[in-house]
């Protein structure tokens, strides 16, 4: 590599070298909290995406990916090849944040029916923050070589984007090249300006399944002449609350909810059958099993006590592998943002239960990946809250008044990722540090 290359001593001095329009991003961030998409339904975010990458005039742009997925590809010599990723898609919720860029967007989701959207889980802070990293180490070409590789994915919500893009030949039929690291971040509901990793597993895997229970419907007046799927699920979806309390080691991580029970239309006729959506999260893989099987095992009961003739219906709508973040990688990540973000880093964060279908873009291909979460509630708050004892009061990720504060949380989530692609690809930063 030549000396023009040479990573830089001061990783602060480095990124101060490539100043930003911030004021153009913070507009593009309310573009999309303003504009957010369903999963798999993410079109016209993929066009402001591509968009932006052409008019950087670096990135070989390649769209519809596995569905809406967009890929930027910047060759800059020899050297690694570094993929940063970010996800696209809203989720069906009414915003109640009261933002003047507040979502009023409704839209049909992919079965039709129409649904309330907003971006309650951080991933327009994604988008914004990989496209303005994008730029940043576009204008430090000078200062690194390699192959930077910016993927944005559809369906994170769905845990289905990742595989999808990787089912549609992601790195054969549309020639991404195979990155040798996979980095990716979350905005949470911390402390603005604060970032946290972990060796190992970071966030759990996750199930999602849909079991129908079936019964025989008839008049509300009249039950004795039924077998009512409503009472079934009620008396299933009590017992479920049993499995993690009762059925599961204390020790290990895991949690089930049931996160949607439907039964008939009307309040006076009993319907034929009852839907229950259950999500599941485990780090085990053991864990994971004795959840799935004792779930079949506790409705099957239930349908049997209800006098069901009809055998449930157990359908599998998702499932999201552990994130393990490579030790490698780790040590490197580790030293980096110590060195840059000083105390505001926390290099052991706890495992989380929340879920992520990011890895399959690095383990499809026996690739090492690293994952880290940062803050995006403002300082004087988080401060407050933490010394009232009431972090809990804070609108979290996937609620109706979760929204970020705009900064520092992009600008720490812009230099997050530009701060782990430049440690990545000079590979004796890490002796350096």
């Amino acid at each position: 590599m030549g000396s023009n290359r040479r990573f830089t001593s001061s990783l602060t001095d480095l990124l101060l070298a490539a100043p930003l329009d911030i004021e153009k991003y913070e507009a593009l961030y309310k573009h999309f909290h303003e504009h957010p998409e369903l999963s798999n339904l993410e079109a016209e975010t993929a066009k402001t995406i591509a968009a932006h990458l052409l008019r950087l005039q670096a990135f070989k742009t390649t769209t519809n990916i596995g569905g809406h997925g967009v890929v930027g590809v910047l060759e800059n010599g020899p050297g690694k090849t570094i993929l940063l990723r970010a996800d696209m898609d809203g989720l069906p919720i009414l915003e109640e944040t009261g933002l003047p860029y507040a979502s009023k967007v409704t839209m049909p989701d992919v079965e039709g029916v129409m649904r309330p959207v907003m971006h309650a889980c951080g991933h327009d802070m994604h988008m914004t923050c990989l496209l303005a990293a994008a730029e940043t180490l576009t204008k430090l070409r000078q200062r690194w070589s390699g192959t930077l590789i910016v993927l944005f994915q559809p369906a994170e919500e769905r845990g289905t984007g990742a595989k999808a893009m990787i089912d549609d030949g992601l790195y054969e039929r549309h020639k991404i090249p195979v990155p040798d690291f996979v980095l990716g971040q979350h905005v949470m509901a911390m402390r603005a300006g604060s970032v946290g990793s972990k060796m190992g597993t970071i966030m759990a895997g996750a199930d999602s399944m849909k079991i129908t229970l079936f019964g025989v419907g008839g008049h509300g007046s009249q039950p004795h002449r039924t077998i009512d799927p409503a009472v079934m699920a009620a008396h299933v979806v009590v017992r479920l609350q049993t499995l993690v309390s009762r059925e599961i080691n204390p020790g290990d991580i895991s949690v089930l909810t049931v996160g949607s029970l439907q039964a008939g239309q009307t309040e006076n006729v009993i319907a034929d059958s009852a839907e229950i959506g259950i999500d599941i999260r485990s780090v085990r893989p053991e864990t994971r099993e004795k959840l799935l099987a004792s779930i079949r095992r506790i409705v099957k009961a239930e349908c049997e006590a209800s006098g069901s003739t009809v055998a449930p219906l157990f359908k599998m709508t998702r499932h999201l592998p552990n994130t393990v973040n490579d030790e490698s990688m780790m040590k490197t990540l580790v030293k980096s943002f110590s060195e840059y973000f000083g105390d505001d880093f926390d290099a052991n964060i706890p495992t989380t239960t929340i879920s992520e279908d990011f890895s399959i873009l690095a383990t499809s291909q026996g690739r090492p990946c690293a994952f880290w979460h940062w803050g995006g509630i403002e300082e004087g708050l988080w401060d407050q809250r933490l010394k009232e004892g009431r972090i809990d009061d804070i609108p979290a990720n996937h609620t109706a008044r979760f929204a970020p504060v705009i900064q520092p949380t992009m600008r720490t989530g812009i230099n997050a990722l530009c701060v782990a692609a430049l440690a990545f690809f000079d590979e004796k930063l890490q002796h350096r540090l």
